[in-house]
């Protein structure tokens, strides 16, 4: 499973491993993203892990790939529910 972490800083400024998100599969970290990165760098993702980084419909319906958002902060209201339900996700 490609696993990726889309804004990892905010919830580990440098003091955490990831490693062991390692056993569940292939983990890319990135510190921070822009928007116009999101897509690119999610793109073959089948997980994504987020904390500030929105996902609207239109965002979640161009990660074909995409099964599982998580997100690393209290609440989801960065997540559109119904596109993702609507995406299988």
């Amino acid at each position: 499973m490609k696993i990726v972490l889309i804004d990892a800083h905010t919830a580990n400024p440098g003091d955490l491993d990831w490693s062991a998100l390692e056993a569940l599969g292939d983990i890319t970290v990135h510190p921070r993203s822009n928007d116009d990165e999101v897509v690119e760098r999610l793109r073959d993702a089948e997980a994504v892990l987020t904390n500030k980084v929105p996902f609207n419909a239109e965002r979640i319906a161009a990660l074909t790939n995409l099964k599982y958002i998580g997100v690393t902060a209290t609440g989801y209201n960065i997540i559109d529910i119904e596109a993702a339900k609507k995406a299988g996700i």
